[in-house]
């Protein structure tokens, strides 16, 4: 059998190898048994392992890759956390060369070799409609949030979600941890969820109850949780930096910040620093971008809001981060009080969705849809 059947063969079993570990043990074992090279094992090992959801397969990065790169250079790409190809194809060599400790132009170099293999260049608006249409939505536990969010929180996008202290952010937060980790064809990712908690709201307590109240076990649910306590805005910064490497590692789809831009405006205050804050906030969320669409994974934001007391008339509220946070997201929520126990959604930027307002409730099963 020639190297290409095999990477054909591969590449064809992949999505099953990811969703059933018994097959997964099989194929293993039933090509491990015949009397071929033991580089078509390892061939086989490393494409089913670096699967990604949708049948795509992402490049596992390792010496001899790229032509003329030498395999120190190699070594320490991946000693920073890029273990794709793809993840340095979006990521600018500035930033590469800064995270690797390597020179300006073998940085260059290296991104530059890897967007020739990764990167198609134009094609046909027809395919991009084909690859949307096969992208991974998550439920949110509300029908009618769902809809307006065009079936749910999706892949390879960052969802933003604007309110007041109480407006129901890190609620749809809890319920999106239990949520995603549903298999597909229940609404869910079939993965695991990372947490990026800035404010210290993030409650194991609350997220088992919601998986009680939906019948599932809650410390299984608690088990596919990864959590990080962000202590400082460089603490943040560093947490996001290491996506890339814990998304692929520990099979991620959906990662959570709760909140973007709480310890941006606690340690940047005045003017004067403004400009350092918004070029630190911008690089956060541009490097969550490229998370999110190099490794296909849903990225969903909080976001406060500051009021305007000149406003007479309407809402004096509107959200922090200025226009490097509303450029960096690509569907922007706003989320407010309602009666009783309900909340209040509105689509208010988004590339492919239409502003509408919704109402749904929080219970003890997390978000669900409001019986007004």
């Amino acid at each position: 059998m020639s190297s290409a059947q095999i990477r054909f063969f591969t590449c064809f079993l992949a999505d099953w190898i990811q969703i059933c570990p018994i097959l997964d043990e099989v194929f293993r074992a039933t090509f491990t048994s015949l009397p071929c090279p033991e580089s078509y094992v390892s061939l086989i090992s490393r494409e089913s392992e670096s699967a990604l959801e949708g049948g795509v397969l992402a490049e596992v990065l390792e010496p001899g890759v790229f032509k003329g790169v030498a395999t120190t250079t190699i070594n320490k790409l991946i000693k920073a956390g890029f273990t794709t190809v793809e993840s340095i194809a979006v990521t600018p060599p500035r930033e590469l060369a800064d995270v690797a400790g390597m020179g300006a132009d073998t940085a260059l170099k290296v991104c530059r070799l890897a967007r020739l293999q990764v990167d198609p260049g134009f094609i046909p608006a027809l395919e991009v409609l084909e690859m949307r249409r096969s992208m991974i939505k998550c439920k949110t536990g509300s029908k009618e949030l769902d809809r307006i969010l065009g079936g749910g929180i999706e892949t390879g996008a960052i969802t933003e979600l604007i309110g007041e202290y109480g407006s129901g952010k890190t609620q749809i937060c809890f319920t999106l941890s239990v949520t995603a980790q549903l298999p597909v064809e229940e609404g869910g990712f079939g993965s695991n969820v990372c947490a990026i908690d800035t404010e210290g709201t993030f409650m194991p307590e609350r997220v088992m109850q919601i998986a009680e109240e939906r019948g599932l076990d809650p410390t299984k649910i608690l088990e596919g949780i990864l959590v990080a306590r962000a202590y400082n805005s460089e603490h943040q910064q560093i947490l996001i930096g290491s996506l890339a490497e814990l998304v692929e590692k520990s099979n991620v789809k959906l990662v959570i910040v709760d909140s973007m831009i709480g310890h941006f405006r606690g340690e940047y205050i005045g003017r004067g620093t403004l400009s350092e804050r918004q070029q630190k906030l911008g690089s956060c969320l541009s490097h969550l971008l490229r998370v999110a669409e190099a490794f296909n994974v849903a990225v969903v934001i909080t976001n406060q809001v500051m009021s305007t007391p000149d406003v007479v008339y309407g809402d004096p509220n509107k959200p922090t981060g200025g226009h490097v946070m509303a450029h960096a997201c690509t569907h922007r929520v706003y989320l407010r009080k309602g009666k009783q126990n309900t909340r209040l959604a509105r689509v208010i930027d988004s590339p492919s969705l239409p502003e509408e307002r919704i109402r749904f409730a929080i219970t003890a099963a997390g978000v669900e849809d409001s019986e007004e």
